[in-house]
C-alpha cells in the first residue's frame, strides 16, 4: 500500500538559503506542510475536500531534527508517514533524505486536530466516516523508496 505512493521531491532555491548557501531552518517546515498536502492527495483526502466539508485542520505542533546541511540546488526527498491517527488527532512524521545518496538531512514531525470552522473540535470516527476510514487505513504507514 505504501509502495503505491510517490515519494515528495523539492529542489532547493537560492532564495530558500542562507549567505553560507545552506538551507535556513525555517524551510524544512514549509517542505514539510508540502509533503503533508501531497501525501494527503495521493491518498485521496486533499485539503480541499476536507475544507469542503467544513473541517479544518490546525497544526498544534512541529518539530524538526537538523542531521545534515541540505545547499542550494540539492534535491531532497521527504517522506511523510502518519505516525498517529485517533480521529480528532493526527501526527506526520517526516524524514528528508538527499535524493542521490539517501543521507538523511532532517527528521521531524507535525500534530494536528480538526475542528470545525468555528474552530470546535470534531471527531472524523462519528461525523465524518468516510475520512476516519482512509486516515485509518494509512495510520502507522507512509511513503518510502
Amino acid at each position: 500500500m505504501a509502495g503505491e505512493l510517490k515519494p515528495y521531491y523539492h529542489l532547493t532555491n537560492y532564495y530558500e538559503t542562507d549567505q553560507m548557501s545552506v538551507v535556513h531552518h525555517s524551510n524544512y517546515i514549509r517542505w514539510f506542510e508540502e509533503a503533508r498536502v501531497d501525501f494527503l492527495e495521493q491518498i485521496g483526502l486533499g485539503y480541499d475536500r476536507i475544507e469542503a466539508e467544513g473541517v479544518y485542520s490546525p497544526v498544534l505542533a512541529v518539530t524538526c531534527e537538523y542531521k545534515s546541511s541540505v545547499r542550494f540546488h540539492d534535491n531532497v526527498i521527504i517522506l511523510p508517514k502518519l505516525a498517529f491517527f485517533n480521529g480528532i488527532k493526527m501526527t506526520i512524521e517526516y524524514k528528508v533524505l538527499d535524493a542521490s545518496s539517501k543521507k538523511l538531512r532532517a527528521v521531524g514531525e507535525s500534530k494536528h486536530c480538526f475542528v470545525s470552522k468555528d474552530f470546535k473540535p470534531v471527531s472524523l470516527k462519528k461525523d465524518y466516516q468516510e475520512m476516519y476510514q482512509i486516515l485509518e487505513k494509512w495510520t502507522g504507514l507512509g511513503i518510502t523508496i
